[in-house]
């Protein structure tokens, strides 16, 4: 039987899905051809927007059409988060949350010997679950889960609920992953986790460690996925800088640059913990990329506290800037709020921010003119160039030249154009 594996959301769901994808082959089960309808398809959903939800409920519905007769199941953070809404989804023939992700492949076979639907929802576990958690290695990049869940219960954020309690993978499971992801042709590693900078909290460890649990031979490059700032101290920095693996890449979640707005969004720090932060990391690696997520339109975000955040952003000298406006979520502490932001204004905001983080983006861009950077080369889109991304996530394309994937070359930075830079191998 031919199956399919359909990945929404972020990229611990992709490593998820491999760990789905793994145990379909492991019962004899063939992954469909692009374009080709499956017998089997897993939607893996997320649910941190409304439009995330939707998506989920499409994907289901476009594998029904595809083949009227395959087995369906909806799993991941929509049937954990909102099981009632879940349920209701026409079509989702198996539906399960993040707890039972490792058991989906038995739950198909489990429906097709009885054609019953399948309804189950398990509580998440406080301990990590080494069966769900493969490789993704479909990119040039090998992503590595290393954690899992979140106890921070921001006011706009439904993951809590979705992901539990966190819970991290042993570092000799990061170890042998990391060795596996090298064995087969993958230089650079991406830690990554629902709240990766947790990290260890509940064993006496940092992401810091996880970080050199994943320097094997073979790995050139290790980087790190989103950080929440308050977790980064001066003792995980210190383990940062004794690695000689680590890429000079810091995606630091900001949402506000407004101390008011994180109140109410119960973030763990300030706009002066973030600068204090900011500032060590960048005297710990000169030149380093400090990328972020900002939200527009929060609930009860004022014109001068979104003006404080435009200021703050500026700042802080992004390289880039993931802007997104606020999404109500059921079950949240936000979403009870009276004062909602219209669409309109949140819009507005939002195309204020993203100008700001194009400009600070071809500033940062025009910062590497004249250095040597290593390259990663991905797979090639065009016969023109190769391209790739440096080690602080700068995208260089090298014309005249067919690079090999995976290879590392020394470039040149030679000019700058709209979102990337242009280099020569040396």
């Amino acid at each position: 039987m031919k199956y399919s594996v359909i990945t929404l959301g972020c990229k611990v769901n992709s490593c998820e899905s491999a760990a789905i994808a793994e145990s379909f082959e492991r019962e004899g089960f063939t992954r469909a051809a692009a374009g080709e309808a499956a017998d089997v398809y897993a939607v893996n959903s997320c649910c941190v927007t409304s439009i995330a939800e939707k998506k989920a409920r499409q994907a289901i519905s476009r594998c029904k059409k595809e083949n009227p007769e395959c087995v369906t199941v909806l799993c991941g953070c929509f049937p954990q988060s909102y099981p009632e809404s879940a349920r209701a989804v026409a079509g989702a023939d198996i539906i399960t949350g993040n707890a039972e992700k490792s058991d989906i492949c038995e739950m198909v076979k489990r429906y097709l010997a009885n054609k019953v639907r399948i309804i189950s929802e398990k509580p998440m576990s406080r301990v990590f679950d080494e069966n769900s958690s493969g490789a993704d290695t479909d990119r040039t990049r090998a992503f590595i889960k290393v954690e899992d869940g979140c106890d921070r219960f921001c006011s706009y954020c439904i993951i809590p609920f979705a992901r539990g309690r966190v819970r991290s993978r042993k570092l000799e499971d990061i170890s042998r992953q990391a060795r596996l992801c090298a064995e087969g042709g993958h230089k650079e590693i991406v830690l990554t986790g629902i709240n990766l900078g947790c990290y260890g909290q509940e064993m006496g460890l940092t992401i810091g460690d996880a970080v050199k649990a994943a320097e094997v031979d073979g790995v050139e490059r290790i980087r790190l996925s989103s950080l929440e700032p308050e977790m980064i101290t001066d003792v995980v920095i210190e383990k940062f800088k004794s690695s000689d693996k680590l890429c000079p890449h810091f995606h630091l979640a900001l949402q506000s640059g407004c101390d008011e707005t994180l109140r109410r969004m119960n973030r763990r720090y300030d706009t002066a913990l973030y600068r204090e932060v900011v500032e060590n990391l960048r005297s710990a690696f000169p030149g380093c990329a400090i990328t972020t997520d900002i939200m527009a339109g929060f609930a009860g975000e004022t014109d001068e506290e979104f003006e404080e955040s435009l200021k703050f952003a500026e700042e802080m000298r992004f390289a880039k800037i993931h802007v997104f406006p606020y999404s109500i979520r059921k079950g949240t502490i936000a979403a009870e709020q009276s004062d909602q932001v219209v669409p309109q204004i949140k819009s507005e905001r939002a195309s204020r921010m993203m100008r700001l983080g194009e400009m600070l983006e071809r500033q940062f861009l025009e910062e590497q003119l004249g250095s040597v950077q290593t390259v990663l080369i991905e797979k090639r889109k065009s016969e023109q160039y190769s391209h790739g991304f440096s080690g602080s996530y700068v995208p260089v394309r090298i014309y005249g030249e067919a690079l090999e994937r995976h290879s590392l070359v020394r470039v040149e930075i030679t000019s700058v154009r709209e979102g990337y830079c242009l280099g020569r191998v040396i």
